[in-house]
Order: C-alpha cells, then structure tokens, then sequence
C-alpha cells in the first residue's frame, strides 16, 4: 500500500475540525535533523551582513554581487563600491557568458587596510577597490601553495610551497629564499602543534623591509603513519607528531633581508627544545621580540633580538607558574609611542591588559579584576585608550570595553548582555559589533567608541520563527568544592509534559579553551542537541572546572589529573537533572567530542550505575599518546607524573566498560590520532567488553561537509536504540 501524502491526508479531516487554532498547529512543524546541522546547505542558523568589515575607516559587506561601503555617522550613508561584473573585468577575467551571483571571497590587506585581496581563476589580485585599480597580480598559479602572505606594502608577498619559501613580486620570476625545504625541515609554517595563539609562520616588518619566519626542524620527531584508503592502493602520509614525553621539533627565527637578499637567524640558543611564540615586530621594523617558553610550559622570557646581527638584545621580563603558563598574545605598540607596549597575560591569575616599556619596565596595569580580558580590539584617541572585550558583566557574556591607557575612565560601551563580537576601525573610532543573546536574534550594528551611541545595521530573522522548537534554559549549580559557581545549559524536550520522565543526554567537553554554555541566540547549542530535544530527550550541558574564561585557578585545578575534577563536576550536575521530575535517572547518557569524548568514556567506566550509553567522537584515550604541547602543559611529562598518566589511560579500564559505548573516529585525524580508539576497542576485545564503533574514512579531528548529517543521523540512532 502506497503512503498518502501529507496534501491527501489533510483533505480527508472533516470540516468541523478545521478551526484557525488547528491550522496555526499544523504549521508549526519540527526542523528536521539535516536543518539543524551545523554546515548543512539548509542549516536554521541566524545571518549577517556578509563579510562585514573594516576598510580602513570605512565598513565594507558584500549584499549579492555587490560590495557596499558605508561610512560612519550620525546616519546610515552606503552605496555600491564594485559589483562583480566590475571586479572581474578589472582583473581581466569578465565571463559574459556566465553572469555572477555573488562577490568573490575577499581580504582587506595593506598598511592603511584600504585594500583588497582576492584570489580568482588560481591567482593573487591586489585592488584598490576606492579608485578601482589593479594594482599587482601574482601570476604563479595558487595550486600547491601552504601560505600565502602579503607584506604590509601590498607589493611583495611571501609564499611557501612544498616547505620552502619564496618571494613572489620583486620580479619577473619569484625569488627562492630557502631551499632545503623537506618534511623534516619545515619553512614558513605554523609550529608547536598550532599552541601557544600560534596561526602561521611568516611575519612581515612593519615596512616591508624584512621578512621573519618560522624554521621547524622535525627529523628528530619519529614519523606517525597516516593511511588514505581513497584510492586503489592505499598510500602513506608521514605525520611528524610529537608525544608527551618523547623529543620534540627544534624551531629557529629566520629574518631575510629584501634589500641585502641575506637570511640572519636568531641566536635563541639552548636548550632547543623550547617554544618561540606570538613574535613581535617593532614599529619601527628595527627589533624583534619573542616570548620563550621552556619545555616544561612554567617559565616564560620575553626577549628582543636584532634582525641585522640576530643577537639578543635583552630579556625584557619573566613570567613563571608553579603549573603552567601559556602567553597567547604579542606585543601591541602603543601608536605615537613606540618605546611603549601592551602586553596580555594572567599573571595575576585572570587574563588582563599591562603597560610595559620596551626596556621591560612596567608602566601599569591597565585592567584588574576577577573576570577576563578575551579580546584586544585596539587604540582611540590616538593611543590614549584602549578597546577590549572581556566577561566582566558574566563568564557567560562577552561585552566591550573602553578604558584609559592609565587604566582610568573605563566605559562600558555594549550593555546588552549577550555575546558581543567587535572590531574596531583603523583610528578607533567605532566599532562594528555582531551581537546576539539567547533571545536575541543576530543584528550587526555600529558603535561610536566615545559615547556608546549604536546605529543597527542589519537584524536576523528568527530562522526558527513558525516553528515547534525546543526551550532554552541557563543557569548555575555549585561545583564539587561546595562553593564555586557553574554555568549550565538545559534544553528541555519540545511540549515537556512535566508529568513524564524523559531520557537525558549530558553534552560534555569541560577542557581547556573551551566553553560551552554561552548567552547567545540558542546558547550556543550547534543544533544536534536542539534536534534531540525535539525528539523526547533532555540536553544538559555544564562548563565545570578546567574550562575557558574564568581565570588561571578554575582551569588549572585540572593539572596533573585530567578527568578527575572534571568528572566530580560532570556529576554535580547529573545530581541536578535528578532533582528535577521530568528527568528519567534510569535512562542518561553522555556525548562529547575530542576532550568530550575522552571524558564521555571516562564517565561510562567510572559511573555506569549512571550513564547508560555514551557517544565518544575523536577521544583521546592515553594521553602519553597525545601531542606533547598540549599534553604536557596539563600533564607535565609521563617520566614526571607517572601516575596522573596511569590513572588517566582509559584503555587500562576496559574491563569496567558496562554501558553501550559508541566510538567515532576520523581515520586521518591529525589531531587525536586514530591509533587511541583502536587501541581502546583492542583493550576491549581481550577484557570481553563490547563498545561499538563508526568511522569516517578521509575526515580529520571531526565530520563536516554534507557527511556531518550523516554523522548527526548516525548518533541520533544510536541513542533512540539504546537509551
């Protein structure tokens, strides 16, 4: 028998059950799992002016096929400054016969960010949109390339290929300027695992003149086989991975001169096992500054070199932590002071702005408080003031801030509680923030630093709106030390009748750089959760000890024990879904990604009496397997705390697997190899226990693209099966 459509069904109700209250029923339909995929085509997600940024002092944002620009004021003043049309026949690539539908991806670059970059057709373009000039465009074809970075003259750009680099603009031919380049001998890529705020390995001078970059000798790191399985034969992919406990990538500075054509190192010294972060330009292109931290992440020593001779010129200051210590911001010049700069760190145990001269003396600090500073958003006033965002106002918001050099006249400039994203324009005059709450759609607006005053331009439609959805509930349960504050996320199932008992599914992740539980549009949920809760299940999410944004002592109780305070808190709040009525204690589950995944297992072997099923994706499950970086700032080494290790190796506890365990991997994750599940599910065979298990052939660290619905779909079954 063939199934009758929805149309036919409809037709057949008698019209006496036809009232307006039924209609308006009928057309609140639940999303389907595929609309609340993050990444999928018809994702339900707020939108924004797209690309919305600075241009200089102008704000720029693509609306179709055109570019607008708008300048700020007392009143919305916006027009077209290029369509693509335009764009395409000034860089010689007009395609009359294929009209375009929208405007090419593009990049504000430039001394003065007054211009664009836009790669089209394989190749570099260097636009004055204003005057609508070409200015340079990079012939070499953009297959093969691993960076690509303009200097600040946007004439000259650095590109690395198959590990060496080269110099593309000078002239006819690109300059190669280094050339043993290898797998082992790395030029120009980011370095330490991607750790310590580290996105890149090229770093121009504030005038072009020089060139800074990372070398990264690798051929002391033993290679980590990575397998891809998509062709007929499968090949080798060597992974230079290094482990907690095992020798590390040697890095060096390199700075070349255009002028001369001559590379100087730095002469960093011993030990060379140490790491070189957030590197630092003078303004005036003549020293270079580096944080340097020791292997064992407690010391840090910021020091200036010179570029011309690579000697070290000075230890400016040093930072220690009996823990760890991990500086995640270079040095910001004061403008019209160029012997003064700001510095970002938590070293009085919440991230705060200092002021410190270039000879290391501190000039002051500028914020203090129990709350953290996120974001440096930059200067006004010509230096006089400061920008920034922090959660003063709550962990859970983010808001921006204007405050005086001196530290004084601080100004709240976003006092809508929400989540506050902002950048601010060259002279610091405005800024553009996106802004958002758990009932607030998304809206882009325009914000005068000097007095708050705030012009929207642009408000999302609630893509939820005619919908059946879920609701959203924040909150706060005390930790397992009986006195401090956690922020939790509830969402309870569509049409909760609070005389059932519902399933519930804890969502964790609970590790560092991580949080959650955020006062945005659907609190930061990214939709599987959402879908759930429409399908019967309650979604609980708590940010316990060890997460982000609530200063040095909340992350750092997790040291040398990862799993262990985490999970006690992980249970306060399994303590609070059973206090409330509608929640089943016979029926709760776990699900977590990466760091969630190793604490979703950790919580199935420790508490079965509790979790019932559990959804593990990429979860590292030995950290002795895991990249030293990360794992030893957290950890210190398994030579020195060889009972933290211990205690933490999930696959020594196999045997106490009772609950239906679902295991995800990507089989090329680069990031918690796919060596830590197989090695989980062995322990598992020879103990006699039986998780389940799903891979992703050819995904890294998670699943996205159209498979993530897959992935989604895969989960959602699971649960509705075992839970």
């Amino acid at each position: 028998m063939k199934l009758r459509t929805l149309v036919t069904l409809l037709t057949m109700i008698p019209a006496t059950l036809t009232s307006p209250q039924l209609t308006a029923q009928e057309t609140r339909r639940t999303p389907t799992l595929e609309e609340y995929t993050s990444g999928a085509p018809s994702q339900l997600r707020p939108t924004s002016l797209r690309a919305l940024q600075w241009l200089g002092n102008d704000y720029i944002y693509v609306e179709g096929t055109d570019l607008k620009i708008g300048t700020p004021g007392a009143k919305r003043t916006e027009h077209t400054l290029l369509n693509q049309d335009e764009l395409l026949a000034l860089i010689g690539e007009a395609k009359k016969d294929r009209p375009a539908k929208y405007f090419s991806p593009l990049q504000v670059v430039g001394r003065e960010r007054n211009l664009l970059h836009i790669t089209y057709a394989k190749k570099h373009h260097i636009i004055d949109p204003r005057t609508r000039e070409l200015l340079a465009t990079f012939e070499q074809d953009t297959k093969g390339e691993q960076e690509f970075v303009l200097s600040p003259t946007a004439k000259v750009a650095a590109v690395v290929k198959e590990n060496n680099i080269y110099l593309a603009g000078l002239e006819p031919q690109q300059r190669q300027i280094t050339r043993d380049g290898s797998p082992t001998l790395v030029y120009g890529r980011t370095v330490h695992q991607n750790e310590f705020g580290i996105h890149g390995g090229l770093f121009w001078s504030p005038d072009g003149s020089k060139l800074a970059f990372y070398r990264m000798d690798q051929s002391m790191v033993a290679p980590y086989p990575i397998v891809h399985t998509n062709v007929r034969k499968a090949t080798r992919q060597d992974l230079y991975y290094p482990m907690a406990g095992m020798p590390i990538h040697h890095v060096t500075v390199g700075i070349y001169d255009l002028a001369s054509g001559t590379t100087t190192y730095l002469q960093t010294g011993e030990p060379k096992e140490k790491y070189l972060t957030n590197i630092s330009w003078a303004p005036d292109s003549k020293t270079l500054y580096i944080a340097e931290v020791n292997r064992g992440q407690d010391r840090m020593e910021l020091k200036s070199y010179s570029p011309q001779t690579g000697a070290n010129l000075a230890t400016l200051f040093v930072e220690e932590n009996e823990k760890y210590i991990e500086p995640q911001h270079p040095l910001h010049f004061v403008p019209g002071r160029p012997g003064e700069f700001i510095w970002q760190t938590r070293r009085d145990g919440y991230s705060h702005l200092y002021r410190y001269s270039t000879s290391g003396q501190l000039l002051g600090q500028i914020t203090r408080g129990d709350y953290e500073v996120t974001d440096f958003l930059g200067f006004a006033d010509g230096g006089k003031t400061l920008l920034y965002t922090s959660t003063e106002q709550s962990p859970i918001n983010r808001v921006v801030y204007r405050i005086g050099i001196d530290g004084k006249g601080k100004k709240l400039l976003t006092p809508q509680a929400g989540w506050h994203v902002a950048q601010a324009s060259l002279n610091g005059r405005y800024l553009l923030d996106t802004y958002e709450a758990l009932h607030e759609v998304r809206q882009n607006r325009l914000v005068t630093t000097a007095s708050g005053k705030e012009l929207t331009l642009y408000k999302s439609q609630d893509p939820v709106a005619g919908f059946e959805t879920p609701e959203i509930v924040l909150g706060t349960i005390t930790a397992a030390d009986g006195k401090t504050p956690l922020h939790y996320r509830l969402i309870k199932p569509t049409n909760l009748d609070p005389s059932k008992k519902y399933p519930t599914i804890v969502y964790v992740y609970n590790g560092p750089h991580a949080q959650l539980v955020q006062n945005r549009f659907h609190a930061g949920s990214l939709g599987w959760d959402l879908y759930m809760a429409t399908q019967g299940y309650v979604i609980f999410t708590v940010d316990g000890r060890g997460s982000a944004a609530r200063g040095a002592a909340f992350e750092q109780v997790i040291h040398r024990q990862l799993g262990v305070t985490e999970m006690a808190d992980q249970m306060q709040g399994v303590a609070f879904l059973k206090s409330l009525p509608y929640v089943d204690a016979d029926r709760i589950g776990a699900y977590g990604w990466s760091y969630g995944g190793f604490m979703t297992t950790n919580l199935l072997l420790t508490h079965p009496e509790v979790f019932k099923v559990g959804v593990a994706g990429g979860g590292v499950m030995d950290w002795s397997r895991y990249e030293a970086m990360y794992g030893e700032r957290y950890m210190d080494t398994p030579q020195e705390n060889p009972e933290g290790y211990k205690a933490s190796n999930l696959t020594l506890r196999a045997k106490d697997l009772k609950g239906r365990l679902l295991l995800i991997h990507g089989t090329i994750d680069p990031v918690v190899l796919w060596q830590h599940t197989q090695l989980f599910v062995e322990a598992c065979v020879k103990a006699g226990t039986y998780p389940d298990y799903m891979i992703y052939p050819e995904h890294e660290h998670n699943v996205r693209g159209a498979d993530r619905v897959h992935l989604n779909a895969t989960i959602t079954r699971f649960f509705k099966d075992h839970l």
